[in-house]
């Protein structure tokens, strides 16, 4: 087997394809070859990798068949377009995109969750969003040891996860320049995500619905989930409310999410100590705090989640599932049509 592999970045300069860069850079992982590639509107810029300049080169130059590896992150059409290209050539892809998600023959894939699920793919495997990450990394131990019967979850958002163009709508709207056609600023205000074509449900609703039931393979979850939208630059926080099949104490809510390394328990609220996000600004940590009884039903309990939504919730999980196909030897596959 290699030691070192070859590595595209597809929507190198984005805010996730930078994170991206940063985090391979801090995790060593093993390049041979690094290949930068975005739209034609970004191409000829520069970004640095391990103190080495890199020129970004058009997505339409991109050669599939010199790389191992492709981490896409450039939106749907790309996805659509040049992901299945990619595994032809032989290269496997990790989309960090939406689009191939619940596609039956594409794992969904958190490698603290389901990394079993990548035994079978077939060169393309898709990164969840960015709040159902950091959710069932929490969902899935307590699910082990407890068996979940119902759970209701509200997200409370940064704007990054709407990418630069919703970091620059808050800048300009802080500095006053709000753009008189916008119904919903987000300075100063909350918002919801655009409305999917289901029952009222958002777009990121439905994403978190579907996705946890496919990563869990419980199409029986009873999950209910209101997401929004908040001012603030980076994170994703969730209340959740949890309703277990059998009794438990908190120390063994507790002790049981502390066998999961990604998990950091921050729970003393007598000193105000509990997740945030600038605590979870630039880690990889899923934060839990804020755990307590619900006593309006027999097992019953809830639990505040923080993550940082461009590493653990984009970035890092889209590493970390590069890292458990080479520690599982997972480089063969059989090439398919996905349409």
């Amino acid at each position: 087997m290699k030691d070192k592999f070859n590595l595209a970045i597809v929507g190198a300069t984005g805010l996730v394809g930078r994170t991206m860069l940063k985090v391979l850079e801090e995790r060593n992982f093993p390049i041979k070859k690094l290949g930068l590639f975005a739209s034609n509107k970004s191409s000829g810029l520069e970004l640095d990798f391990r103190n080495i300049p890199y020129i970004v080169e058009s997505i339409e130059e991109a050669n599939f068949q010199d790389f191992d590896f492709a981490l896409f992150s450039a939106g749907k059409e790309v996805s659509i377009k040049y992901a299945p290209q990619a595994t032809q050539s032989g290269c496997i892809v990790v989309d960090n995109g939406s689009y191939w998600r619940m596609h039956k023959d594409v794992p969904l894939v958190i490698p603290e969750v389901n990394p079993e699920d990548l035994s079978n793919h077939h060169g393309l495997i898709a990164n969840p969003n960015c709040s159902t990450i950091q959710l069932l990394v929490v969902l899935s131990e307590i699910n082990k040891y407890f068996n979940l019967k119902r759970v209701v979850v509200s997200t409370y958002q940064s704007i990054s996860g709407a990418g630069q163009r919703g970091i620059n709508k808050l800048l300009n709207e802080i500095k006053g320049d709000f753009n008189p056609d916008d119904k919903h600023p987000i300075a100063y205000n909350i918002m919801f995500h655009e409305l999917s074509d289901r029952n009222g449900f958002t777009i990121e609703e439905k994403k978190m619905y579907d996705e946890s039931r496919k990563i869990l393979h419980n199409d029986d979850l009873k999950i209910a989930i209101t997401c929004v939208r908040l001012p603030i630059f980076g994170g994703h926080c969730e209340s959740v409310n949890i309703e277990t099949n059998r009794d438990f104490t908190l120390e063994e809510i507790i002790q049981c999410l502390s066998t999961q390394p990604s998990i950091k328990i921050i729970d003393n609220m007598a000193d105000e100590e509990y997740p945030t996000p600038q605590i979870a600004r630039d880690t990889d940590f899923v934060y839990v705090g804020r755990i307590h009884r619900d006593y309006s039903v027999p097992y019953g309990f809830y639990l505040w989640i923080v993550a940082d939504n461009l590493r653990k919730g984009a970035a890092t999980n889209a590493i970390q599932i590069l890292e458990e196909i080479i520690k599982r030897n997972l480089f063969e596959y059989k090439k398919i049509e996905f349409y």
